[in-house]
């Protein structure tokens, strides 16, 4: 991935004289995608927000393909805060990857993700933040759906809709994680840096929130009502692209354990009896024998089973191998699996005198486990990963331009849920 660091606006005196990390320091991260119509208001409102003690600097994280990294430049030298830009030319991980690559950069004690497009108030950043510092909290979400909150900003019924079917999904799949979290899709937050792998996070989309929940699992979780905005300019970038993208996120999350890979492998295993018996079904009627129609129709599901597992399962894992690489090593194990089969059951009827429909019974459990273990070790192996010394400099990091005040207590937030 091809990136450009550049820092548009950074005071000489604090680069020389910041600690490198500073009590209630922030860095906001604003993921960007062609959003030049809104940079320079947001950069406005940003600066009318930001008391001067507290110690913040911007960080655009942009994967733009219009004039949107110019536009930043341009506006940031009108404003006392540190204002820096990330150009990726490959958006990996979408709007989650961005912000993964931004808290990779930040060195301060608080990060702050919002949209740039103004849906989520600038003069909330300081109320966020002074919550969880008054409260203790490692993570402060803002929050449409506590009292004072509101998605009066969402475009139609539909979404609407959408937005709260998604917040049910999530919370209905990780109740633990998100214990005190009401609004699990909001995009504005902020959340102690120290709290943060940004090693575990492997986004897929724009709830970035989410992932951090899940993975990082903050200790204290405090909320502050919003209001969600219009849209100040250009278009939304929800689609239905990215509701799959948010549906394969939701299942790399859920199926991270062992346990939930394994039962999701194994259900994934049942819905391919479809295309198999469909396959059998049309190739018999074709004038095909019914033996080979058998193992061409095993086929069937074995791609199938494939495609789901690559999409859903092992996401993260499928760039160690080439595709037809995995494609080959998985139909050999699938198939090895009708194979060993047999024999098992006539050693657990022969040997062991069980009745032909326990012996089968056990025979299909055993493979399975079987099958799902090499699958994971023989076709999805962990990418392995050389330890390199990464080298740094204060004026890379969007937190040690910073300016230096003393912390000052900010007003507390209006409502906390722990």
């Amino acid at each position: 991935m091809s990136e450009d660091l550049w820092h548009l606006h950074a005071p000489v005196e604090a680069e020389l004289t910041a600690p490198k990390t500073l009590t209630g320091s922030v860095t906001l991260i604003v993921p960007t995608f062609n959003e030049s119509g809104n940079i320079t208001e947001l950069l406005r409102r940003l600066g009318e927000a930001l008391p001067d003690h507290l110690p913040c600097a911007v960080l655009f994280v942009d994967d733009s393909t219009d004039d949107t990294p110019a536009v930043i430049e341009k506006a940031a030298a009108d404003h006392p805060f540190p204002v820096s830009v990330l150009h990726r030319e490959t958006a990996d991980g979408g709007l989650g990857g961005a912000v993964v690559e931004g808290i990779k950069r930040a060195d301060t004690d608080w990060i702050v993700v919002m949209d740039a497009d103004l849906q989520h108030p600038p003069h909330l950043v300081p109320e966020l933040v002074g919550e969880g510092i008054r409260t203790g909290a490692d993570l402060v979400v803002a929050s449409r759906y506590i009292s004072g909150g509101s998605r009066a900003g969402l475009a139609g019924s539909y979404r609407i809709a959408v937005s709260r079917a998604a917040t049910w999904l999530t919370k209905g799949l990780f109740p633990r994680a998100l214990r005190g979290i009401s609004d699990p899709m909001s995009g504005f937050f902020a959340m102690r840096r120290s709290v943060v792998t940004a090693e575990a996070l492997k986004p897929l989309g724009y709830k970035i929130l989410l992932e951090l929940a899940v993975r990082c699992r903050p200790g204290k979780v405090a909320e502050v009502p919003f209001v969600f905005q219009d849209r100040y300019a250009g278009e939304s970038k929800s689609t239905a692209r990215e509701g799959m993208r948010f549906l394969a996120h939701l299942a790399s999350l859920r199926s991270a354990a062992p346990l939930a890979r394994m039962i999701g492998f194994g259900l994934i295993g049942l819905s391919g009896f479809v295309p198999n018996l469909a396959a059998l079904w049309l190739l018999t009627r074709a004038g095909m024998h019914y033996l080979p129609a058998e193992i061409v129709a095993n086929q069937a599901g074995v791609l199938w089973n494939f495609l789901l597992i690559e999409t859903l399962l092992f996401r993260d894992r499928r760039r160690h191998r080439h595709w037809a690489d995995r494609v080959g090593r998985f139909a050999l194990l699938a198939n090895a699996d009708l194979l060993l089969r047999i024999p098992l059951i006539a050693l657990f009827v022969a040997r062991f005198g069980m009745e032909v429909l326990p012996a089968t019974a056990l025979a299909l459990v055993t493979t399975f486990v079987l099958r799902f273990a090499a699958t994971e070790a023989l076709v999805y192996l962990p990418r392995r990963t050389s330890t390199t010394s990464a080298t740094s400099t204060t004026s890379a990091t969007p937190g040690s331009a910073a300016p230096t005040h003393p912390d000052v207590p900010l007003e507390a937030g209006r409502h906390t849920r722990s």
